[in-house]
């Protein structure tokens, strides 16, 4: 069940990436919404309702959290910058993935607002020196925590929701070559 749930593992940090290893997290970013499309397109539509496991959300509903999650940490990041040591506020995603706009609004709407955010988060980040990467902000699970840590956290849980709908997606392709 575990990697089912977590197809990559647990969000393991890099307490501190060298300027390189910053850059490749950076990097990552602008690939998110091309990879998700491209998944996504060869996706049936029945599929996307479709849960990735048991109690789990479904392909529509993790898209739409993706959007909400980013446009979140978007903006602890920038309190972060602005700000000394802000709480990162925490939402009930659990109950946000129940509301009318996860079944009702189409993802090609999420994956434009992606795509938007990501490209003015992409711009802020350029422009920022290593010192600000220092900063820091408190949050109720990882406590205080660097914008380097959020930073590859921001890119490790696209990755791993990407990794999820893909699972659903080649159990669900096994099953039809079984047929």
């Amino acid at each position: 069940m575990a990697s089912i749930r977590f197809p990559l593992g647990s969000f393991e940090p890099k307490v501190e990436p060298t300027l390189e290893e910053r850059q490749r997290f950076i990097q990552q970013i602008p690939s998110i919404v091309p990879t998700l499309r491209q998944i996504i397109m060869k996706c049936p539509l029945s599929q996307l309702h479709m849960p990735y496991r048991e109690q789990g959300w479904s392909i529509q509903q993790i898209v739409h959290h993706l959007a909400d999650n980013d446009m979140n940490a978007y903006l602890r990041f920038k309190r972060a910058l602005t700000e000394e040591e802000p709480a990162a506020n925490s939402y009930r995603e659990d109950l946000w993935a129940e509301l009318s706009d996860y079944t009702e609004v189409p993802i090609e709407n999420s994956l434009t607002l992606l795509e938007t955010l990501h490209f003015r988060f992409l711009i802020l980040l350029k422009d920022l020196q290593p010192e600000d990467f220092k900063r820091t902000m408190r949050t109720q699970v990882l406590g205080s925590i660097t914008l380097d840590i959020a930073l590859q956290r921001f890119v490790w849980h696209n990755q791993h929701h990407i990794a999820q709908i893909t699972s659903i997606l080649n159990r669900e392709n096994a099953k039809l070559h079984k047929e």
